[in-house]
């Protein structure tokens, strides 16, 4: 083999890696988050006791991946629909709005204030402060439920895994994890599991699972 060959495929490597970066730009992200916002929260916190769910910190890739179900209507969601279209977010866009939502870090507590800090500073501040609330179950039921059905693809610690498309769930709003595990034991909501599977996991099981999960981002 060349070594003419070898440094063409070499530099067109690394075009195309430049082009993949050149796709995502955070000032657009930041834009389109705009629109975003009204149901999901300036800092994709969400809202709305998880009618709305958090977006901040997913991985790039899960909210890519879901935008594109949207668009598709491969997973259906009413109030979704004149958002996730061609129109309001073309295909090229997506990478951006999911890069700047991926980057977005909230607090679980309020942290100490340097006393010279500002009023408005603090404010700032305070408004990336999320946690989610205690939920009801017995928690050590669930850590063990958790780390035998959860851990391999969602981490020891619920926060996902980063470059792929495995959400974080802790930190995620408990009365929306429950309806999106109704949805996939309907075969409503693709998963990568068998819907069967949840389907066939006791509601204790289910209950005791969001209560570990609801205290790991305390």
């Amino acid at each position: 083999m060349s070594k003419v060959f070898i440094l063409s495929v070499f530099f067109c490597f690394i075009s195309l890696s430049h082009a993949k970066d050149s796709e995502i730009d955070l000032e657009l992200g930041e834009e389109i988050n705009e629109v975003c916002a009204g149901c999901h929260g300036e800092y994709g916190e969400g809202g709305k006791q998880g009618e709305y769910p958090r977006l901040a910190g997913l991985p790039a890739e899960y909210i890519a991946q879901q935008i594109k179900l949207f668009k598709e209507e491969k997973r259906k969601n009413i109030p979704m629909r004149p958002y996730a279209n061609d129109r309001e977010l073309p295909e090229e866009d997506i990478p951006s709005i999911a890069a700047f939502l991926s980057q977005i870090k909230l607090i679980s507590q309020m942290p100490k204030f340097d006393e010279n800090m500002s009023a408005y500073e603090k404010l700032l501040i305070a408004k990336k402060v999320f946690n989610i609330p205690r939920a009801e179950g017995e928690i050590d039921f669930g850590e063990k439920s958790y780390n035998r059905e959860c851990k391999s693809c969602h981490g020891k610690k619920g926060m996902g895994k980063k470059n792929s498309d495995m959400p974080q769930l802790t930190g995620q709003y408990t009365e929306y994890m429950l309806k999106q595990l109704k949805q996939i034991a309907k075969g409503e909501r693709e998963h990568d599991d068998d819907a069967d599977f949840f389907a066939e996991m006791k509601t204790e099981e289910i209950q005791a699972i969001m209560a570990y999960l609801s205290v790991m981002d305390d």
